[in-house]
């Protein structure tokens, strides 16, 4: 063991750095535990949001249109007495259709 202070790694902020070299041995490990805990649920978090944005693009419709979100649903429209399939979304605060054809 050296007795020379540890590096700081260069993608270390030096704000960080200058707060971390004020604490005492025992503040250093509850940081450091937190740090790697946090750590672990940001990545967790990250890993979800790419689960979910894989299973958002495998359960796209096969007769959904490429200018279609995946997000759309179908909805039905009574026009002069006849019935039409529209897609439909929420695109901030309007919602937009888009034709898909007539209900059978």
């Amino acid at each position: 063991m050296s007795y020379e202070p540890p590096t700081p790694p260069a993608e270390l902020p030096t704000d960080i750095v200058d707060t971390l070299n004020g604490y005492s041995p025992e503040q250093l490990r509850h940081a450091a535990r937190y740090a790697e805990e946090l750590a672990e649920h940001k990545a967790r978090e990250a890993r979800l949001e790419e689960d979910s944005a894989e299973d958002e693009l495998d359960e796209r419709p096969d007769d959904l249109p490429e200018d279609v979100p995946s997000k759309a649903t179908i909805t039905i429209k009574e026009i002069n007495d006849n019935r039409y399939y529209y897609w439909q979304w929420r695109e901030g605060d309007k919602i937009k259709s888009k034709y898909k054809g007539p209900v059978n």
